[in-house]
């Protein structure tokens, strides 16, 4: 089983793909992520080497490069009400795909974890891309994360004053 970490790193690697093809493709982006030996043999490290991505890893990265992709406008759309200098089309592609999958993860998944979230897309940012990227991905993360946060306490305000309604007509 491989770690979250190296999921993540598929899953970015298969997002990037996707961007760069438009979505097109599909199976053979998929199949791409079989072939784990190539990655290593062209310098890409994974968290832990001595662990094999099973099958169930590499269609959970495939699945989030899916969604992130799906999510591209919502989340391009918030990037650029953030950047208001630095537009969504202009940064660079692994920058784009790094943001993406990260909000995607933030905003759209059952369960997110968002504050890791940010942090491994920071990581992504220092192992993929230029010396100034973990900042700008850090700081417009930081806003989205902000947002999440904040709109996660307004439910859980309102389902707790739901909760205590119900019990006051008990």
């Amino acid at each position: 089983m491989g770690s979250p970490r190296d999921i993540r790193r598929l899953a970015l690697m298969a997002l990037y793909q996707l961007d760069a093809r438009s979505g097109a493709d599909v199976e053979l982006i998929r199949s791409s992520l079989d072939d784990t030996d190539t990655f290593l043999s062209e310098g890409l490290s994974f968290a832990d080497p001595s662990s094999k991505l099973s099958e169930k890893d590499r269609d959970r990265a495939f699945e989030s490069a899916v969604g992130a992709y799906g999510n591209i406008e919502v989340a391009d759309a918030e990037f650029n009400g953030l950047s208001t200098e630095w537009a969504v089309h202009r940064m660079p592609a692994i920058d784009r795909a790094i943001l993406r999958l990260a909000h995607y993860e933030m905003t759209m998944i059952a369960d997110p974890k968002p504050k890791a979230s940010v942090n491994e897309a920071i990581e992504l940012a220092k192992q993929f891309s230029t010396a100034e990227s973990p900042g700008f991905v850090n700081g417009l993360l930081d806003k989205v994360l902000r947002r999440v946060l904040r709109e996660s306490d307004q439910q859980s305000d309102q389902q707790s004053g739901q909760a205590a309604a119900e019990s006051a007509e008990l």
